[in-house]
């Protein structure tokens, strides 16, 4: 985790459906209160880009297709889909499918894979929920870009987090004179 970054440029290599699977099956792992699953990852290869493409540019009132989607041979969409509950809230079902998109990014890169999250306004478009078939309980989070890393790659500095900073005790009583 300490040498993990995002690599906004991969290339044309990617994993199999089958070596994807198996790093869902470990990412899916994560905390999930009452265990509802509330996420589902779907998987844009070859044309499938395209298709994104040119949803993305209907969203922005452009035609033809938006090169963005292809700039990785393997896409993966994080949706989270909500479940009705008494005992988890939206949020936190929201937090479940970012922990695993998350976890999936970091077991893509341990294995070799160049991996960066990207979001943006276009993940709320409904031009591009109608292209991934996202029903009416879900919501895209964005798309895990995944392929090879470039040969070139520099190697990654490891970046170290002042954790005292971000690491606090909770707040005592004032003790009376």
């Amino acid at each position: 985790m300490r040498r993990r970054r995002s690599l906004s440029k991969v290339t044309d290599h990617a994993p199999s459906h089958e070596e994807l699977l198996e790093l869902v099956g470990a990412a899916g792992r994560v905390a999930d209160h009452s265990e509802l699953k509330p996420w589902r990852l779907i998987e844009l290869r070859g044309d499938d880009r395209e298709t994104l493409g040119r949803a993305i540019n209907k969203a922005s009132g452009e035609k033809g297709v938006s090169p963005k989607p292809l700039r990785a041979p393997l896409l993966v969409a994080v949706v989270s889909s909500y479940r009705k509950s008494d005992k988890v809230p939206r949020w936190e079902q929201e937090a479940v499918a970012s922990g695993v998109a998350h976890a999936l990014s970091l077991l893509l890169d341990e294995a070799g894979w160049g991996v960066i999250w990207r979001t943006g306004h276009y993940t709320r478009a409904k031009a591009v929920a109608k292209a991934h078939g996202l029903r009416k309980n879900e919501e895209l989070l964005g798309w895990l870009y995944v392929g090879g890393k470039p040969e070139r790659t520099r190697e990654s500095r490891d970046k170290v987090i002042d954790a005292a900073a971000f690491v606090s005790r909770m707040p005592q009583p004032k003790k009376a004179l």
